[in-house]
């Protein structure tokens, strides 16, 4: 029997995203979000697991009071339990200290097998707080798995997605993995499901609950800031030159030689 913990985000809708002037962070508050879409691809992939192997799966998610609704959604897929790590303390978090309050949540949960991450959150792309996760709770990690070969002897053996195709690596349990799309094809929620995710009970967590240094959370806690956010400058024409290659070259020239 596995436990399993996926730990997935809340995340602003692609098409309303806002930005605090005044710290550069995202406004979460009020505005229309949804699971990261790499995230659910997580949570299918540990019920395809539960179900070879049978187990526990909790989905743990850190933010406002409204991430309670994508968990909901996990338990609607058939995960088993729902927690909420919340607390203003946690506002502003960047990936560093989101990945340390995560682990420490992770601890309080208990024994765990596995943990499972989307490959990265749609808000921010970075990749880093999976990988973060298990340097904080000191396990192995394999990142952008596209498949799960076989879990057995207290070892995982996965297919590793890189540029040139992929690479087998085994790993020992405990360990996280993050996914890609390429693992599987999510679930849609069963009526059933629906109806249970609606009854269910979400375990809150609060920095109280936690043994961590408040001076790790949250925006004062974050080692990286957001300094400024602006739109790119729109792109402007290019100059097209025509002629005799030599020409040509010497054109260029004269243009790169004007830069520097």
């Amino acid at each position: 029997m596995l436990n399993i913990v996926v730990c997935i985000k809340q995340v602003p809708d692609t098409t309303d995203v806002k930005i605090n002037p005044k710290t550069n962070t995202l406004i979460r508050e009020g505005v229309e979000s949804i699971m990261n879409p790499f995230d659910r691809y997580a949570v299918e992939e540990a019920l395809r697991i539960k179900e070879q192997h049978e187990g526990k799966i909790t989905v743990l998610t850190m933010g406002p009071p409204q991430a309670e609704s994508i968990l909901r959604e996990a338990i609607s897929m058939g995960v088993d339990e729902g927690v909420l790590l919340s607390d203003r303390a946690f506002a502003g978090s960047d990936t560093w200290a989101t990945s340390y309050t995560l682990a420490n949540g992770i601890k309080v949960l208990g024994k765990f097998d596995i943990i499972l991450c989307g490959k990265q959150a749609a808000d921010g792309d970075t990749a880093q707080v999976g990988p973060g996760i298990a340097v904080h709770l000191n396990i192995p990690q394999l990142t952008y798995v596209k498949k799960i070969e076989k879990i057995e002897d207290g070892k995982v053996t996965v297919e590793r997605l890189i540029e040139e195709g992929y690479e087998v690596i085994e790993a020992s349990l405990p360990c996280l993995m993050t996914v890609v799309k390429e693992i599987n094809e999510p679930r849609i929620p069963s009526l059933k499901g629906m109806m249970k995710s609606k009854k269910a009970e979400i375990k809150k967590i609060s920095a109280a609950d936690l043994d961590v240094k408040a001076e790790y959370l949250g925006l004062d806690g974050s080692p990286t800031q957001v300094v400024k956010i602006f739109s790119p400058p729109q792109r402007q024409k290019g100059e097209i030159f025509e002629g005799e290659v030599s020409d040509i070259v010497e054109k260029i020239s004269g243009v790169i030689k004007g830069i520097n």
